[in-house]
């Protein structure tokens, strides 16, 4: 419909014809699809005053004339607004930061207890297989029997419907670290090192602290990324970029405040199962000592040094109360979760059976 557009005091005024009254677009509702530029010779505008209407009016002195009783119309308020943006999404992302250091709150701890626990275990199968490339797993009966009975045992302070899998290869370096889906695995090298079935269960339930806090989960997340730890939650490969995944969750190590929270999940763990404390604190101080001496056999003592050992850690062993305790493995039951690699398998040539 023709008609003709005037620039009033208050908006755009409106004339169709005879038959219509003039109508007033005010200049504060007015919209364009394309921001109005020095140089425009028309502009195609909408109103809230018509939702349902369009205008388009041609005419460099009116495209000029709107631009200054209408500001906002303009490409350089358009650039504002977004840059206004912008600096609002920073400012959110920095407050988030800031409120994650002061409230000791992470996005990627938060993403990884959303997560369901079939994800994360593909996740932890992922990081598991690639730590333990080339090692075979232990699988000696008796073995596995004792580790049972230990992990139930333990198991009785952690959260409802928590179960871990805990897995043990032949593997000389003395270690012992949790992945993503509640698994746990330990080396015989750790497992040879330890003077009591209660230095094992110690360093056990510290990795079964920080699978109640999902620390592995959201250390992958912050490492990988969380399209790539998707890629591998929903099924994909750890193939390309993500070959070492499992390389990645050691090396990244968790912060002082993980590292004691899962400490103070230890002592509850054994306080629970009835296990004394002390054989966390024992194995600390011999292997520490050992170490410090020179004398650790081959290899470096890795759980040391991707768990640090200050001395409040320590101290924090020894200021717990006492309370009854029993060995948290019977000596014939110890004798038989040392001898745990006396069978063993290849999970790649099973991989490869199936």
């Amino acid at each position: 419909m023709d008609g003709t557009a005037y620039l009033g005091l208050r908006g755009v005024e409106v004339d169709l014809a005879d038959r219509n009254p003039r109508r007033i677009w005010h200049y504060a509702g007015l919209k364009v699809d394309e921001p109005i530029r020095p140089n425009a010779i028309d502009v195609l505008l909408t109103s809230r005053d018509e939702p349902n209407a369009s205008l388009f009016v041609q005419g460099s002195a009116f495209a000029a004339g709107l631009r200054e009783r209408a500001p906002h119309l303009s490409q350089r308020a358009r650039q504002l607004r977004r840059r206004r943006i912008w600096i609002t999404l920073l400012a959110l992302f920095t407050g988030l930061v800031a409120a994650g250091f002061v409230l000791s709150w992470s996005p990627a701890k938060w993403i990884a207890k959303t997560l369901p626990l079939s994800w994360r275990e593909r996740l932890g199968n992922a990081a598991r297989d690639s730590m333990t490339e080339g090692y075979k797993e232990c699988v000696d009966p008796a073995g596995v029997a004792a580790l049972k009975t230990l992990s139930e045992r333990l198991s009785k302070g952690v959260p409802a419907g928590t179960t871990f899998d805990i897995h043990v290869y032949d593997w000389p370096l003395m270690n012992a670290f949790a992945v993503p889906g509640e698994q746990i695995v330990l080396t015989k090298g750790l497992i040879d090192k330890a003077g009591s079935a209660d230095e094992v269960a110690g360093v056990l339930a510290h990795e079964m602290g920080h699978g109640i806090e999902t620390d592995p989960e959201a250390a992958l997340i912050r490492g990988v990324g969380l399209g790539a730890a998707l890629q591998i939650m929903l099924g994909g490969t750890a193939g390309g970029g993500l070959a070492n995944v499992g390389l990645m969750l050691a090396q990244l190590g968790y912060s002082r405040g993980a590292e004691h929270k899962a400490d103070i999940h230890a002592l509850e763990l054994l306080k629970a199962a009835g296990i004394s404390q002390r054989g966390l604190g024992d194995f600390f101080t011999r292997v520490t000592k050992k170490e410090t001496e020179g004398g650790s056999p081959t290899g470096a003592v890795s759980w040391l040094r991707t768990h640090p050992l200050p001395a409040e850690r320590a101290r924090l062993v020894r200021t717990q109360a006492a309370y009854p305790a029993t060995p948290a493995l019977d000596a014939t039951q110890w004798e038989d979760l040392k001898s745990i690699c006396r069978v063993t398998r290849d999970p790649k040539e099973d991989a490869d059976k199936s």
